[in-house]
């Protein structure tokens, strides 16, 4: 039996967080959402015609609701700021910053909390889950990261998509 595998032959899954990390302390996130079975059911990629017409991206109803809660974050945690987002047809973009100076001494949420209650609350709203199990995360350590995160985020559109 290898290291990657159960005694079922079903793979195990690679950690994709860092260990003994603590994802609720103060910095920066950028965070990738994926919808189940990659289907484009978030938005849909316009323009980019012979006509010179940029890309843009313009949201379908499951977008819509998305983006309504990537919104509320900032409301619904008082530590949290969404500095950037794009909803691409099939998955999310977030850059999420948590900052604790000047909170309420509350436990300020982790990474993980602050997606669980987004995907509960969107699914509730939809009607059925809409996500892949999980989520992909890098924590920001610098400011060119930060930059490139951001650069991602503003460019994702106007790559080729498919």
């Amino acid at each position: 039996m290898t290291e990657n595998h159960k005694i079922n032959n079903f793979p195990t899954r690679k950690p994709t967080r860092l260990q003994n990390y603590d994802y609720s302390q103060n910095g920066c996130y950028f965070v990738t959402v994926c919808v189940k079975n990659r289907k484009p059911i978030l938005s849909t990629i316009v323009g980019g015609d012979d006509l010179g017409a940029p890309k843009t991206v313009r949201l379908k109803p499951f977008g819509k609701i998305a983006e309504k809660y990537i919104q509320s974050m900032e409301t619904a945690y008082d530590t949290v700021k969404v500095d950037n987002y794009i909803l691409m047809p099939n998955h999310l973009h977030l850059l999420i910053s948590i900052d604790t100076y000047g909170a309420p001494r509350s436990s300020p949420p982790t990474v993980s909390a602050i997606i669980a209650v987004f995907k509960r609350f969107v699914n509730q709203e939809i009607g059925e889950n809409i996500w892949q199990r999980g989520f992909y995360d890098r924590v920001i350590r610098n400011e060119t990261e930060y930059l490139r995160a951001q650069g991602y985020i503003e460019y994702n559109a106007l790559k080729e998509y498919k």
